[in-house]
């Protein structure tokens, strides 16, 4: 398969096209989605290969988002600007189908993913833009760290692993700068975004997840 430069500098082109907005400043907690009230207002579709289908549904008597992906990688992104040290808890839930099969994250044809979280950190130049991508992984076991198979400025960092969990809902957090820290080696700068994605534009697969709503916290 073909070296794709825009899924490789995927992170990249999602930060470039951000325009910062601003936090209020002693918020214990901040709805970075209300899929109930809100719908995708707000978040902005970013193709790379085809469009993923995103869309409200009702689900278990709750507002959510179901992406549908078929050799194909869209993400929506919600621009936000947030000081990682303080608003360091990262909470969604979410739900899969199955994993991508043929998926990989140790390979480029391989790097597809169910569902992903993404917090992106731009900097003052394209090159110097990072992210930490929270991954339902193929393959990589439940929390080891690996770069992005495009990019090393791309973390995915494997929150949960294989089908097992598949048809359930499963509620998360992470701390953004304990994984920033152990990713990168310093403390992050700035953040300015967060994505989510399901993509399947590398091994022409199939697959289905569900994100429900997302939160940054000060507290766990």
């Amino acid at each position: 398969m073909r070296d794709n430069p825009v899924k490789r500098y995927i992170v990249a082109c999602i930060s470039s096209a951000l325009l910062l907005t601003s936090l209020p400043a002693y918020a214990e907690g901040i709805a970075v989605s209300h899929f109930g009230s809100e719908g995708l207002t707000g978040w902005v579709s970013k193709s790379f290969k085809g469009t993923t289908d995103y869309r409200i549904v009702q689900e278990n008597n709750r507002t959510v988002v179901k992406a549908h992906a078929r050799a194909v990688a869209s993400g929506l992104t919600k621009k936000i600007k947030f000081n990682p040290v303080t608003y360091r808890y990262l909470k969604w839930s979410w739900k899969i189908a199955a994993t991508v099969t043929g998926g990989n994250e140790r390979s480029k044809k391989g790097d597809d993913y169910v569902a992903r979280v993404y917090v992106i950190f731009p900097g003052r130049f394209f090159w110097q833009m990072r992210a930490l991508n929270y991954t339902w992984a193929n393959k990589l076991p439940k929390d080891e760290f690996i770069a992005n198979a495009f990019t090393g400025k791309a973390m995915m960092i494997a929150v949960e692993s294989g089908s097992t969990l598949a048809g359930t809902w499963v509620t998360e957090e992470r701390d953004i700068l304990a994984d920033y820290r152990r990713a990168f080696g310093e403390d992050p700068p700035e953040a300015g975004a967060i994505a989510i994605m399901t993509d399947t534009d590398n091994t022409g697969g199939d697959a289905t997840a569900w994100y429900g709503d997302i939160t940054l916290s000060t507290v766990p």
